[in-house]
Order: structure tokens, then C-alpha cells, then sequence
């Protein structure tokens, strides 16, 4: 099953919006931690 599908399944669309999420939680964890840093 590749990971990349043009026609990606229900499950495997679930599966890359949540790992989009935390994704996105990291950059934005990270934009704070530069923006905290002394």
C-alpha cells in the first residue's frame, strides 16, 4: 500500500490529517520556544 495514494481511503485521509496535526503542533511548539528564548 503506498503511502502517498492520489485516491487516498477514508482511513488513510484520517491518518494524514492527524499526522498534519501534529505536524503543525510541533512548528507552532517550536514558533513559541524561539519566540520565549531569551
Amino acid at each position: 500500500m503506498p503511502v502517498l495514494d492520489p485516491n487516498p481511503q477514508q482511513g488513510q485521509k484520517k491518518m494524514l490529517l492527524v499526522f498534519g496535526g501534529f505536524l503543525a503542533i510541533f512548528v507552532i511548539i517550536g514558533i513559541i520556544a524561539t519566540i520565549a528564548a531569551p
